[in-house]
Protein backbone atom coordinates (compact mmCIF):
# COMPACT_ATOMS: atom_id res chain seq x y z
CA UNK A 1 0.00 0.00 0.00
CA UNK A 2 1.13 3.83 -0.53
CA UNK A 3 2.59 5.10 2.65
CA UNK A 4 1.29 9.12 3.18
CA UNK A 5 2.79 10.66 6.07
CA UNK A 6 1.44 14.62 6.86
CA UNK A 7 4.62 16.80 6.82
CA UNK A 8 6.43 14.66 4.13
CA UNK A 9 3.75 15.22 1.19
CA UNK A 10 2.16 18.71 -0.04
CA UNK A 11 -0.57 20.16 1.86
CA UNK A 12 -2.40 19.84 -1.56
CA UNK A 13 -1.78 16.21 -2.29
CA UNK A 14 -2.56 15.25 1.50
CA UNK A 15 -5.99 17.20 1.14
CA UNK A 16 -6.75 15.06 -1.80
CA UNK A 17 -5.93 11.88 -0.39
CA UNK A 18 -8.05 12.54 2.55
CA UNK A 19 -11.11 13.95 0.39
CA UNK A 20 -10.53 10.76 -1.59
CA UNK A 21 -10.05 8.13 1.00
CA UNK A 22 -13.09 9.77 3.82
CA UNK A 23 -15.89 9.58 1.57
CA UNK A 24 -18.60 10.43 0.53
CA UNK A 25 -19.50 13.46 2.85
CA UNK A 26 -22.50 14.65 3.36
CA UNK A 27 -22.79 18.53 2.50
CA UNK A 28 -23.49 21.59 5.09
CA UNK A 29 -25.05 24.62 2.54
CA UNK A 30 -24.49 27.04 5.03
CA UNK A 31 -26.21 30.38 4.95
CA UNK A 32 -24.81 33.02 6.97
CA UNK A 33 -24.97 36.93 7.00
CA UNK A 34 -23.03 39.64 7.18
CA UNK A 35 -22.66 42.67 9.71
CA UNK A 36 -24.31 45.04 6.46
CA UNK A 37 -27.08 42.26 5.98
CA UNK A 38 -25.19 40.68 3.01
CA UNK A 39 -26.55 37.21 2.73
CA UNK A 40 -23.93 34.43 2.02
CA UNK A 41 -24.31 30.39 0.88
CA UNK A 42 -21.30 27.89 0.70
CA UNK A 43 -20.55 24.55 1.05
CA UNK A 44 -18.91 22.59 3.01
CA UNK A 45 -18.28 18.91 2.93
CA UNK A 46 -16.60 18.27 6.12
CA UNK A 47 -19.47 18.12 8.02
CA UNK A 48 -21.94 16.00 10.27
CA UNK A 49 -23.90 15.30 13.17
CA UNK A 50 -22.32 14.15 16.19
CA UNK A 51 -25.21 14.86 18.38
CA UNK A 52 -29.44 14.08 18.99
CA UNK A 53 -29.67 15.68 22.78
CA UNK A 54 -28.80 17.79 22.45
CA UNK A 55 -29.19 18.25 18.65
CA UNK A 56 -25.67 19.18 17.27
CA UNK A 57 -23.90 19.39 13.92
CA UNK A 58 -20.19 20.45 13.29
CA UNK A 59 -18.45 21.54 10.27
CA UNK A 60 -15.08 22.71 9.14
CA UNK A 61 -14.54 26.04 7.56
CA UNK A 62 -10.93 25.12 6.55
CA UNK A 63 -8.34 27.98 5.20
CA UNK A 64 -7.45 28.01 1.43
CA UNK A 65 -4.87 25.92 0.46
CA UNK A 66 -3.64 27.85 -1.67
CA UNK A 67 -3.25 31.06 -0.25
CA UNK A 68 -4.50 30.57 3.61
CA UNK A 69 -7.13 33.45 3.56
CA UNK A 70 -10.34 32.12 5.09
CA UNK A 71 -13.78 32.48 3.79
CA UNK A 72 -17.11 34.75 4.19
CA UNK A 73 -18.86 31.81 5.97
CA UNK A 74 -16.21 32.06 8.93
CA UNK A 75 -16.29 36.27 9.09
CA UNK A 76 -19.60 36.02 9.70
CA UNK A 77 -20.66 33.17 12.22
CA UNK A 78 -17.58 34.66 14.89
CA UNK A 79 -19.43 38.09 14.20
CA UNK A 80 -23.54 36.92 14.87
CA UNK A 81 -22.96 32.92 16.08
CA UNK A 82 -25.88 32.32 13.84
CA UNK A 83 -26.35 30.36 10.66
CA UNK A 84 -28.77 27.49 8.74
CA UNK A 85 -27.48 24.34 7.28
CA UNK A 86 -29.35 23.52 4.67
CA UNK A 87 -29.08 20.16 2.59
CA UNK A 88 -28.26 19.74 -0.70
CA UNK A 89 -29.92 16.90 -3.15
CA UNK A 90 -30.02 16.25 -6.62
CA UNK A 91 -32.05 18.94 -7.62
CA UNK A 92 -29.70 21.77 -6.67
CA UNK A 93 -26.74 20.50 -7.01
CA UNK A 94 -25.15 22.59 -9.97
CA UNK A 95 -26.38 25.65 -8.08
CA UNK A 96 -24.69 24.57 -4.88
CA UNK A 97 -21.54 24.68 -7.44
CA UNK A 98 -22.06 28.31 -8.65
CA UNK A 99 -22.35 29.01 -5.06
CA UNK A 100 -19.04 27.88 -3.75
CA UNK A 101 -17.30 29.91 -6.17
CA UNK A 102 -14.98 32.56 -4.31
CA UNK A 103 -16.73 35.54 -4.96
CA UNK A 104 -16.00 38.92 -3.60
CA UNK A 105 -17.78 39.23 0.21
CA UNK A 106 -20.44 42.02 -1.32
CA UNK A 107 -21.94 39.73 -3.55
CA UNK A 108 -24.98 37.79 -2.74
CA UNK A 109 -24.61 34.09 -3.49
CA UNK A 110 -28.37 33.33 -3.78
CA UNK A 111 -28.62 35.95 -6.80
CA UNK A 112 -25.65 34.33 -8.41
CA UNK A 113 -27.05 30.43 -7.74
CA UNK A 114 -31.15 31.13 -8.57
CA UNK A 115 -31.80 29.94 -5.42
CA UNK A 116 -34.54 30.99 -3.35
CA UNK A 117 -34.06 32.88 0.07
CA UNK A 118 -36.72 32.63 2.71
CA UNK A 119 -36.89 33.68 6.52
CA UNK A 120 -35.75 31.57 9.34
CA UNK A 121 -37.61 31.48 11.94
CA UNK A 122 -35.59 31.91 15.23
CA UNK A 123 -31.86 33.15 13.24
CA UNK A 124 -31.07 36.28 10.87
CA UNK A 125 -29.55 34.16 8.05
CA UNK A 126 -32.19 32.90 5.34
CA UNK A 127 -33.22 29.38 4.55
CA UNK A 128 -33.25 27.94 1.01
CA UNK A 129 -36.33 27.03 -0.09
CA UNK A 130 -35.33 24.64 -2.90
CA UNK A 131 -33.47 22.63 -0.31
CA UNK A 132 -35.48 19.57 1.48
CA UNK A 133 -34.36 20.07 5.06
CA UNK A 134 -32.93 23.05 6.63
CA UNK A 135 -31.57 23.19 10.59
CA UNK A 136 -31.51 26.65 12.22
CA UNK A 137 -28.69 26.88 14.32
CA UNK A 138 -26.63 28.92 17.08
CA UNK A 139 -23.06 28.30 17.14
CA UNK A 140 -21.71 27.76 20.67
CA UNK A 141 -17.81 27.41 19.94
CA UNK A 142 -15.50 27.86 17.26
CA UNK A 143 -12.10 25.45 17.50
CA UNK A 144 -9.98 26.85 15.67
CA UNK A 145 -6.94 23.71 14.11
CA UNK A 146 -3.98 25.57 12.74
CA UNK A 147 -3.20 28.69 10.75
CA UNK A 148 -2.00 27.32 7.67
CA UNK A 149 -3.50 26.56 4.20
CA UNK A 150 -5.53 23.78 5.00
CA UNK A 151 -5.92 23.97 8.73
CA UNK A 152 -10.01 23.52 9.47
CA UNK A 153 -12.17 25.69 12.24
CA UNK A 154 -14.37 23.70 13.96
CA UNK A 155 -18.16 25.26 13.67
CA UNK A 156 -20.05 23.57 16.83
CA UNK A 157 -23.69 24.22 15.77
CA UNK A 158 -26.45 24.05 18.59
CA UNK A 159 -29.59 22.88 16.19
CA UNK A 160 -32.67 25.48 17.64
CA UNK A 161 -35.37 24.18 14.92
CA UNK A 162 -34.46 21.63 11.57
CA UNK A 163 -37.40 22.26 8.85
CA UNK A 164 -38.00 19.41 6.76
CA UNK A 165 -40.39 18.61 3.14
CA UNK A 166 -43.41 17.32 4.05
CA UNK A 167 -42.78 15.31 0.54
CA UNK A 168 -39.87 13.45 1.78
CA UNK A 169 -41.42 12.37 5.03
CA UNK A 170 -43.02 8.58 4.50
CA UNK A 171 -46.19 7.12 6.45
CA UNK A 172 -43.87 5.95 9.31
CA UNK A 173 -42.73 9.63 10.37
CA UNK A 174 -39.36 8.79 8.44
CA UNK A 175 -37.33 10.60 5.89
CA UNK A 176 -37.51 8.51 2.73
CA UNK A 177 -34.32 8.50 1.30
CA UNK A 178 -34.87 7.93 -2.57
CA UNK A 179 -37.09 10.62 -2.04
CA UNK A 180 -34.72 12.86 -0.10
CA UNK A 181 -31.94 12.70 -2.76
CA UNK A 182 -29.08 13.55 -1.55
CA UNK A 183 -26.00 14.53 -2.80
CA UNK A 184 -22.88 13.31 -1.26
CA UNK A 185 -19.15 14.86 -2.12
CA UNK A 186 -16.08 12.59 -2.40
CA UNK A 187 -12.27 14.14 -3.98
CA UNK A 188 -11.28 16.04 -6.26
CA UNK A 189 -14.78 17.04 -8.69
CA UNK A 190 -16.56 13.60 -7.76
CA UNK A 191 -20.19 13.70 -6.49
CA UNK A 192 -22.28 10.32 -5.71
CA UNK A 193 -26.23 10.41 -5.73
CA UNK A 194 -28.05 8.54 -2.77
CA UNK A 195 -30.77 7.72 -4.63
CA UNK A 196 -32.16 4.40 -6.43
CA UNK A 197 -29.92 1.38 -6.42
CA UNK A 198 -26.98 3.42 -4.46
CA UNK A 199 -29.45 3.24 -1.41
CA UNK A 200 -29.66 -0.06 0.04
CA UNK A 201 -30.58 -1.81 3.82
CA UNK A 202 -28.48 -3.35 6.39
CA UNK A 203 -29.91 -3.98 9.32
CA UNK A 204 -28.06 -5.29 12.25
CA UNK A 205 -29.17 -4.92 16.07
CA UNK A 206 -26.22 -3.28 17.85
CA UNK A 207 -27.56 -4.55 21.27
CA UNK A 208 -28.26 -8.25 20.74
CA UNK A 209 -25.17 -10.37 20.28
CA UNK A 210 -24.20 -12.15 17.45
CA UNK A 211 -22.50 -15.17 16.51
CA UNK A 212 -19.48 -13.69 15.52
CA UNK A 213 -16.82 -14.78 12.54
CA UNK A 214 -14.90 -16.41 15.81
CA UNK A 215 -18.11 -18.79 16.40
CA UNK A 216 -18.14 -20.47 12.99
CA UNK A 217 -16.58 -23.45 11.67
CA UNK A 218 -13.15 -23.61 9.58
CA UNK A 219 -14.70 -24.71 6.62
CA UNK A 220 -16.83 -21.43 6.27
CA UNK A 221 -14.05 -19.46 7.63
CA UNK A 222 -11.36 -20.85 4.82
CA UNK A 223 -14.32 -21.02 2.34
CA UNK A 224 -12.86 -20.99 -1.65
CA UNK A 225 -16.24 -19.50 -2.64
CA UNK A 226 -17.34 -17.48 0.06
CA UNK A 227 -16.50 -13.76 0.60
CA UNK A 228 -15.94 -11.93 3.51
CA UNK A 229 -19.08 -10.21 2.99
CA UNK A 230 -21.26 -13.33 2.29
CA UNK A 231 -19.60 -14.78 5.89
CA UNK A 232 -20.47 -11.62 7.59
CA UNK A 233 -24.03 -12.29 6.67
CA UNK A 234 -24.27 -15.43 8.26
CA UNK A 235 -21.84 -14.00 11.29
CA UNK A 236 -24.61 -11.41 11.94
CA UNK A 237 -27.19 -13.91 12.93
CA UNK A 238 -28.13 -14.86 16.54
CA UNK A 239 -28.17 -18.75 17.14
CA UNK A 240 -27.10 -22.00 15.23
CA UNK A 241 -29.84 -23.95 13.42
CA UNK A 242 -31.14 -26.81 15.63
CA UNK A 243 -30.89 -30.46 14.92
CA UNK A 244 -35.05 -30.60 13.65
CA UNK A 245 -34.27 -27.26 11.11
CA UNK A 246 -30.93 -29.36 9.74
CA UNK A 247 -33.20 -32.26 9.46
CA UNK A 248 -35.97 -30.68 7.62
CA UNK A 249 -33.39 -29.01 5.47
CA UNK A 250 -31.92 -32.18 4.19
CA UNK A 251 -35.11 -33.72 3.86
CA UNK A 252 -36.78 -31.33 1.48
CA UNK A 253 -33.57 -29.25 0.12
CA UNK A 254 -33.27 -31.15 -3.66
CA UNK A 255 -30.14 -29.32 -4.70
CA UNK A 256 -28.37 -30.02 -1.13
CA UNK A 257 -29.14 -33.71 -1.41
CA UNK A 258 -27.02 -33.79 -4.42
CA UNK A 259 -24.50 -32.28 -3.05
CA UNK A 260 -24.18 -34.66 -0.61
CA UNK A 261 -25.24 -37.94 -2.85
CA UNK A 262 -22.00 -36.95 -5.24
CA UNK A 263 -20.11 -39.92 -4.26
CA UNK A 264 -17.01 -39.36 -6.17
CA UNK A 265 -16.47 -35.70 -5.00
CA UNK A 266 -13.35 -35.72 -2.62
CA UNK A 267 -14.04 -34.09 0.84
CA UNK A 268 -12.79 -30.30 -0.73
CA UNK A 269 -14.97 -30.41 -3.81
CA UNK A 270 -18.10 -31.35 -1.74
CA UNK A 271 -16.91 -28.60 0.39
CA UNK A 272 -16.97 -26.07 -2.29
CA UNK A 273 -20.29 -27.62 -3.80
CA UNK A 274 -22.20 -26.84 -0.66
CA UNK A 275 -20.39 -23.27 -0.57
CA UNK A 276 -21.85 -22.40 -4.24
CA UNK A 277 -25.06 -23.55 -2.88
CA UNK A 278 -24.64 -21.37 0.31
CA UNK A 279 -23.76 -18.50 -1.74
CA UNK A 280 -26.16 -18.54 -4.47
CA UNK A 281 -29.06 -19.00 -1.12
CA UNK A 282 -27.35 -16.03 0.41
CA UNK A 283 -27.53 -14.02 -3.23
CA UNK A 284 -31.35 -15.30 -3.05
CA UNK A 285 -31.62 -12.84 0.35
CA UNK A 286 -32.56 -15.85 2.24
CA UNK A 287 -29.65 -15.63 4.74
CA UNK A 288 -30.94 -18.18 7.79
CA UNK A 289 -31.33 -20.82 4.98
CA UNK A 290 -27.92 -20.35 3.78
CA UNK A 291 -26.39 -20.98 7.45
CA UNK A 292 -28.56 -23.95 7.64
CA UNK A 293 -27.27 -25.26 4.35
CA UNK A 294 -23.74 -24.52 5.43
CA UNK A 295 -23.59 -26.59 8.94
CA UNK A 296 -25.57 -29.12 7.48
CA UNK A 297 -21.39 -30.34 6.50
CA UNK A 298 -21.37 -30.96 10.91
CA UNK A 299 -24.56 -32.50 10.87
CA UNK A 300 -23.44 -34.56 8.18
CA UNK A 301 -19.54 -35.26 9.54
CA UNK A 302 -21.60 -36.23 12.96
CA UNK A 303 -23.86 -38.74 11.44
Amino acid sequence: MRVITPGEVETKDLHQFILGAVAPRPIAFVSTIDDDGIPNIAPYSFFNAFSSNPPVLVFSSNRRVADNTTKDTLHNVELNQELVVNVVNYEIVHQMALASISYPSDIDEFAKSGLTPIPADLVKPFRIKESPAHFECKVSEIITLGNHGGAGHLIICNVLRMHVCESVIDDKNRINPHKMDLVGRMGRSHYVRAQGEAVFDLYQSVMKPALGFDSLPKHILNSNVLSGSDIAKMAGLYKFPDVNELADLMKNNHDLKSVFSSAESSDNILIDNLHRLVKNTIDDGRIEEAFQIAMSYESVLNN
